[in-house]
């Protein structure tokens, strides 16, 4: 006689996000994250509709260590990549980068409720890989005598979420799409004056971190225009509205052509983006 196996009941995916988004202590929350995505591909996590399961909170403040102190960006020190302490201070600011970045990945699957089964697999998956990032920026910092807390750090990726968490749109638009699109945009750069003073395991981490974010971008640019279609809604006119009128400042150039255009932009909306920008910068200085 076949004895019947007795398999976990899955759980509900909200409330699993929640807890690995309010876990303050990094290592703790790198392996939530990964953790996350293999049980939502196992068919481990459910979406539960019921009404008060799992309600949707404001969260001015995600999990987050003590450290690093928090302060206004223009308290964080500029550095030269040529000395060790300014390589320290680059690594740093990404590694935070990317603690945030796992932060905001959770907050997209767990905030929108409203979205296809395919858009709470690329979250959790952009939630893994943003976790992978930072444990190889932290090893980089632990190597070089260091740990990720050591430096002042600022709190403008999350303020972002703040501001977009009203409309899955708005937060596919602003988030992906305009303050990791940037990162695509200067990490070439990093990597070239990286080369040029022999840090060569620390290029080999960015590498990784570009190719992935590219894709995170192209994740973005996806469910943008598949929210855009619901409304009915042009996607690029609609991106270049929510600058002005939610950002209220153009994208700052220059770009990385090959990774936007990799990440979901037109060469078109490109072109549009440096016009864009180009005006912005004539009025302010009239």
């Amino acid at each position: 006689m076949q004895t019947q196996q007795n398999f976990p009941a899955p759980r509900d995916l909200y409330a699993a996000v929640y807890a690995c988004l309010m876990e303050s202590e990094p290592a703790r929350k790198q392996a939530a994250a990964h953790q996350l995505y293999a049980d939502w591909q196992a068919g481990c996590l459910r979406r539960d509709d019921a009404p008060g399961q799992c309600p949707v909170q404001a969260i001015p403040i995600p999990g987050r260590p003590a450290r690093p102190e928090l302060v206004h960006p223009r308290l964080v020190k500029q550095r030269k990549l040529t000395t060790p302490a300014g390589r320290f201070a680059l690594l740093h600011a990404v590694a935070h980068i990317e603690f945030n970045a796992i932060n905001l990945a959770l907050d997209a699957a767990y905030r929108f409720r409203d979205m296809p089964d395919a858009y709470y697999r690329d979250w959790l998956q952009v939630a893994a890989e943003e976790a992978y990032h930072f444990g190889l920026v932290r090893g980089r910092l632990q190597a070089l005598g260091g740990d990720y807390g050591d430096l002042p750090a600022h709190n403008g990726l999350w303020a972002q979420a703040c501001k977009t968490d009203h409309d899955v749109l708005v937060r596919m638009a602003l988030v992906p799409r305009v303050l990791e699109a940037r990162g695509l945009d200067v990490t070439p750069g990093m990597m070239e004056r990286l080369r040029e003073v022999g840090d060569t395991e620390t290029v080999e981490v960015l590498a990784i971190i570009l190719r992935d974010e590219i894709g995170h971008v192209r994740i973005g640019s996806h469910w943008f225009r598949h929210c855009c279609g619901l409304r009915g809604w042009e996607p690029e006119a609609t991106f270049r509205q929510l600058l002005c009128e939610v950002m209220k400042a153009p994208v700052r150039g220059p770009f990385y052509t090959e990774g936007r255009l990799q990440a979901g932009f037109s060469a078109a909306e490109l072109e549009a983006l440096r016009l864009l920008e180009e005006r912005w910068v004539d009025e302010i200085s009239h």
